[in-house]
């Protein structure tokens, strides 16, 4: 068997933004001295005038950005989740969100597969961050293919747009000439009677796995990609609970008010039934190799089986 491709959503990211770049001159990037590792290098090195470093300023670069969008130009400001959610939320709340502006933020190095740099930059705190803030689109892409789909339909998107990229390399699991993204709708990708399984990001190919093996016990697992978080896609998450009678939901996030609190919302007041949040447990996270830690917090496929066996 070959190997599986793997590839970094945040390398998606950048070569995205130069595939955009050729076709919107409008298209505008900003950086807060982190080009290299958000791989928005990529695109300073071919539109080097529509490149923008803000220095470790984030906070100004979101107001940069704001004024920017103000001009009718898209900007795209990247720098790591913990800085663009947590250390600027005053200023997406306040100069993106509140004028509905129309500024992008991509967001690398999101949750604990960040590694090394240790719990203070992994943050798994972002999506609760970003959904509160209205009229706030959040996304997570789950590989190569869906990440670049991403990037371009949030530059088609009129408003405010938060899109988490990852570190680690992850396989390409998109590439079948099926697929379509759509900002707000799930897609599935494996049928199933017994349980639903909802994840996005760099869960969604362990959850596939966790799938497979438990089929081979005879559990047939529905599992289905919610890379929109908000937003989410009540219609399908309420047909996929009531078709199979239990959900679980897997993100390397925090359990409260990610992805797992979004489904728990909606199905609280449209379709209740047992609920698993499979995810970070209201604990920080450590420094590390990134593998190791996705496989001690319970995120890789042996571990996401085994608290799925364990709920059902």
């Amino acid at each position: 068997m070959s190997e599986v491709k793997k590839i970094a959503t945040r390398a998606s990211y950048g070569n995205a933004l130069v595939e955009l770049g050729k076709k919107h001159d409008d298209l505008v990037v900003l950086d807060a001295d982190l080009a290299a590792a958000t791989q928005t290098g990529i695109f300073k090195k071919a539109f080097p005038e529509r490149h923008i470093d803000c220095g470790i300023a984030e906070c100004n670069m979101m107001g940069i950005a704001a004024g920017i969008a103000t001009t009718g130009k898209v900007p795209f400001a990247s720098t790591f989740a913990m800085f663009a959610a947590g250390r600027a939320f005053e200023q997406v709340r306040n100069s993106v969100g509140y004028p509905k502006l129309n500024v992008k933020i991509g967001a690398t190095h999101g949750g604990i597969s960040v590694g090394e740099d240790g719990a203070t930059h992994q943050c798994c705190e972002d999506f609760a961050l970003m959904r509160t803030i209205p009229g706030m689109v959040v996304a997570c892409p789950s590989d190569d293919i869906e990440a670049k789909a991403m990037v371009e339909a949030a530059y088609e998107h009129v408003g405010p747009v938060y899109m988490r990229f990852g570190r680690l390399a992850v396989p390409v699991i998109n590439d079948n000439p099926d697929y379509k993204f759509e900002l707000g709708k799930g897609i599935v990708l494996r049928e199933g009677k017994d349980l639903t399984i909802i994840a996005n990001g760099l869960c969604v190919a362990p959850s596939l796995e966790a799938a497979a093996k438990l089929a081979e016990e005879g559990i047939e697992a529905k599992v289905i990609n919610i890379h929109t978080i908000k937003p989410l896609d009540e219609e399908l998450v309420v047909a996929a609970a009531k078709e199979t009678g239990k959900v679980v939901t897997v993100e390397e996030h925090s359990i409260i008010g990610g992805l797992g609190g979004a489904v728990c919302e909606c199905l609280a007041e449209q379709a209740p039934v047992p609920v698993k949040r499979i995810g970070i447990n209201d604990v920080y996270g450590e420094s590390g190799p990134a593998v190791a830690l996705l496989e001690k917090y319970g995120l890789d496929a042996a571990g996401i089986y085994k608290q799925i066996k364990a709920f059902i």
